[in-house]
């Protein structure tokens, strides 16, 4: 089965700024809206009567629609373009953030659900974008995204809980409040949704066949094990490690500060790695450090607790290269920005949904043995498992 494009009528050709603005702006909205929510957790149960089952399933809920509309996300950016599937999604997160800030809980729920799957088609989206216009600069342009991406759910994440007490509004004020961002995002992308455009720089020519199916080949599959084992002990750490930390008699202050050095190396190791793409031949060394890195960083926490901060350091800067290597894969391993999408849309969708279940998996494992050894080993051994994907995915071809 191959996987092709018509290409578009071509008026005018934008600005690569003009794009590369509109692209960091779209990255900005793909994590506030999601790390809002921790914060202010705890006041949104007490005002709605949540019970903790109830509160995990609408923190999950976003994950669950990445998973579930991420294989479709390629057919709608086909059947409208990139830029327009981008300002769909836009519209839609404008929708849902707004949505789950009104009174009444079926609108939080609905809002939620709304926001889920409009960031899924922005996480799919946006490397077939980068593909298409940067395809000589994708490791630098994914980088940046990513970097902007980090450095506004960290943010969001910082100013949530004042955000929610100056006013009588409380926490919904800073769940409603980054559809702001949504909609400049969308205002700065006009240009290219009003008409239809040529890309800018160097996009290659005419319409031509974008490539095999990617669920049906190997590389695909390394690719999708890949996205999808990183983002996976990413997501254990970040959920489990104040808890890891604290049965290990670390303080919540420390802890704290062990989750801000976290995100904050997560930002350098997006860059650094972005960096570094450029100057390899192919990605196997970093597809292989990555993990050695979170390993080791892993083994550190059970073995040496006392140093956290330092571990905590190094899975950062693990999980910061780890997820642009991951979306650069999209890009460097396809022939064409429709394949990209396709690529993207597999890898996300399965890739989040193993994500999703691993910290449950890892708290029903401290469950029945009491202990976080038996977790952090897995760990380790998935990192053993993926530096073999690693190394695979690495490997400098394409799906064809």
């Amino acid at each position: 089965m191959t996987i092709t494009e018509q290409a578009p009528a071509r008026v005018r050709t934008l600005s690569p700024a003009l794009v590369l603005a509109g692209l960091l702006l779209v990255a900005g909205n793909l994590r506030a809206g999601i790390t809002t929510v921790g914060p202010v957790l705890a006041e949104l149960r007490d005002d709605l009567g949540l019970s903790s089952l109830t509160a995990s399933a609408l923190i999950s809920l976003p994950l669950i629609a990445f998973a579930v509309v991420s294989p479709f996300a390629p057919a709608l950016a086909r059947r409208i373009g990139l830029e327009r599937a981008l300002g769909s999604g836009l519209a839609g997160l404008t929708a849902g953030l707004v949505l789950r800030s009104l009174p009444g809980r079926p609108l939080l729920w609905l809002g939620t659900a709304l926001l889920g799957v409009a960031i899924a088609v922005l996480n799919v989206v946006l490397p077939a974008l980068v593909k298409r216009d940067f395809p000589t600069r994708i490791g630098q342009v994914t980088g940046a995204y990513s970097a902007v991406q980090s450095v506004f759910a960290a943010t969001a994440a910082g100013v949530a809980v004042p955000v929610a007490a100056l006013t009588a509004a409380g926490w919904r004020l800073p769940l409603g409040m980054w559809a702001g961002l949504a909609l400049i995002a969308i205002a700065v992308m006009l240009p290219q949704l009003s008409r239809r455009t040529t890309p800018p720089a160097d996009v290659a020519g005419p319409a031509r066949p974008a490539g095999r199916n990617p669920w049906r080949t190997a590389l695909g599959w390394q690719v999708t094990a890949f996205m999808a084992l990183q983002s996976t002990g990413y997501y254990i750490l970040i959920t489990w490690l104040p808890s890891i930390e604290s049965a290990a008699g670390i303080g919540a202050t420390a802890a704290g500060v062990h989750q801000l050095l976290l995100n904050g190396f997560g930002i350098a190791g997006s860059v650094a790695c972005s960096a570094l793409i450029a100057r390899f031949r192919d990605q196997r060394f970093l597809g292989v450090m990555t993990p050695v890195l979170y390993g080791l960083a892993t083994a550190g926490i059970l073995l040496a607790p006392q140093y956290s901060a330092v571990w905590s350091s190094l899975a950062g800067i693990a999980g910061g290269c780890g997820i642009v290597l991951a979306l650069s894969f999209f890009g460097l391993r396809t022939t064409h920005h429709t394949q990209a999408a396709a690529l993207s849309g597999m890898a996300q969708s399965v890739g989040y949904l193993v994500a999703a279940a691993g910290p449950i998996v890892v708290g029903a494992l401290h469950d029945a043995t009491g202990s976080w050894t038996p977790a952090l080993a897995g760990i380790i051994g998935l990192d053993v498992v993926l530096v073999v994907f690693g190394y695979l995915a690495g490997r400098r071809r394409v799906i064809g």
